[in-house]
């Protein structure tokens, strides 16, 4: 089955460029079996802001197809594209699915996002800097861009040091970000009173995003008393995926699936 490669902006995507040979940003469906609204996620695939993992986008989202939640996956922009693309990127996709809602039998006030590594950092960018709606643009940009939950899979929480990964951090930032920069960005200083309930999971052996990332932003969300499923397991590297050859870490899946269930996905 050929895929679709849906454009978020029919009159120009902000900040695009012809000369970094990347395509205008799109979203690919995948719509699960059934009939009547339901949940939806979308899904952000890691690659430290310079590619995009596949392992991280289609997989994840038949995953989500399982249990009747449709997902999309967001083709967003990466070196040397440099912040804010991204996030505009990211918080556009949220609009674009809630105002496609009708057309696609999706619960408007069901929309999730999902991220892995460099894409975990997008995902909690974008709930932590959403809006309500967006004045003087189009009627997409109308609309919140309030992700319902938010789903971070050993994420780069926090773009600080020691435990940010410098490589995604330079790659969206540039090697020169000011300080308040690279703060503004850092998911547990970011952290706000309105944002959606969370799940997150990490390795304890992963030396490319340190554990700490995942550590830090649930202490951080903990503080706004915003609820957080987290799950750490002993062993495995960095950038698993669904995580097939391990099955001590491939329950993320399903104790996502369940948590997506418990809130009403």
């Amino acid at each position: 089955m050929e895929r679709e490669y849906i454009k978020l902006w029919d009159n120009g995507t902000p900040y695009y460029d012809p000369d970094f040979g990347q395509p205008e940003t799109t979203v690919t469906p995948y719509l699960a079996e059934g009939e009547g609204k339901r949940g939806c996620v979308i899904v952000f695939p890691g690659g430290g802001y310079a590619m995009r993992a596949e392992h991280e986008g289609e997989p994840i989202a038949k995953m989500l197809n399982e249990i009747g939640v449709h997902a999309f996956v967001l083709n967003y922009r990466v070196a040397p594209y440099k912040h804010p693309a991204e996030l505009e990127d990211a918080l556009r996709a949220i609009r674009w699915v809630r105002y496609h809602a009708e057309k696609y039998n999706i619960d408007p006030d069901k929309i999730g996002i999902l991220g892995f590594s460099a894409g975990g950092h997008l995902a909690v960018s974008a709930s932590t800097h959403f809006d309500y709606g967006r004045p003087g643009g189009d009627a997409i940009d109308a609309m919140s861009s309030k992700p319902n939950a938010a789903i971070y899979c050993y994420a780069v929480c926090t773009l600080e040091r020691p435990y940010t990964h410098i490589g995604s951090r330079n790659n969206l930032l540039g090697e020169n970000a000011s300080p308040e920069l690279v703060k503004q960005m850092s998911g547990p200083d970011a952290v706000r009173e309105d944002m959606p309930p969370v799940f997150i999971w990490h390795t304890f052996e992963d030396t490319c995003v340190p554990v700490q990332n995942s550590v830090l932003m649930a202490m951080a969300l903990r503080e706004k008393s915003i609820p957080v499923e987290m799950h750490i397991v002993p062993h495995g590297s960095h950038g698993l995926g669904l995580a097939p050859a391990l099955p001590h870490v491939a329950q993320w899946a399903p104790l996502l699936q369940t948590w997506l269930k418990y809130n009403n996905f």
